[in-house]
């Protein structure tokens, strides 16, 4: 289930913030690291929301006096926060809540990417129509835009004319 997650907050962040400085390859690691969970029994860390809150001071206190550069990679923690929402852990009290629900609450269960069945073939179509949207919406068919969203991991709507 990666579509849902890459794609929804890609969007997600650029309709929202529209920042020429944000690189959207970042938003996307970060919003399909959670899924990497699956392999070590999660949901872990990067199910809860403390970790995504953790990575933004990172990233704002080593960048400190460098803005571009915290723009830039303000995208991980972004992207990890995105995936949340769009996962509906908010949900899942005892992961989203952690470490105030109890250090326990923690693995030993799958991810819940995973547990969806149908629902996430669902979630995976919406995010494929999502994706097609975004294609005409940002004219990635144009090869010299789509270059330079792989190249510069800039996509906003400022560019469109």
């Amino acid at each position: 289930m990666f579509l849902w997650f890459v794609v929804g907050s890609v969007v997600a962040v650029v309709l929202v913030f529209d920042s020429p400085s944000m690189d959207v390859r970042l938003v996307a690691l970060g919003a399909v690291l959670p899924v990497a969970e699956a392999l070590v029994g999660g949901p872990w860390l990067l199910h809860t929301p403390i970790l995504g809150v953790v990575g933004l001071a990172v990233v704002m206190l080593v960048a400190r006096g460098h803005r571009l550069v915290q723009r830039r990679w303000l995208g991980v923690p972004i992207g990890l926060l995105g995936h949340q929402v769009l996962d509906g852990t908010w949900a899942d009290t005892r992961v989203f809540w952690w470490p105030a629900t109890g250090f326990d609450a923690l693995g030993g269960s799958r991810v819940p990417e995973f547990g969806r069945g149908a629902g996430g073939l669902l979630l995976e179509a919406g995010g494929l129509l999502l994706g097609a949207w975004a294609w005409r919406r940002y004219r990635l068919a144009d090869p010299d835009r789509r270059s330079a969203l792989l190249r510069t991991g800039r996509l906003n709507a400022a560019e469109i004319t």
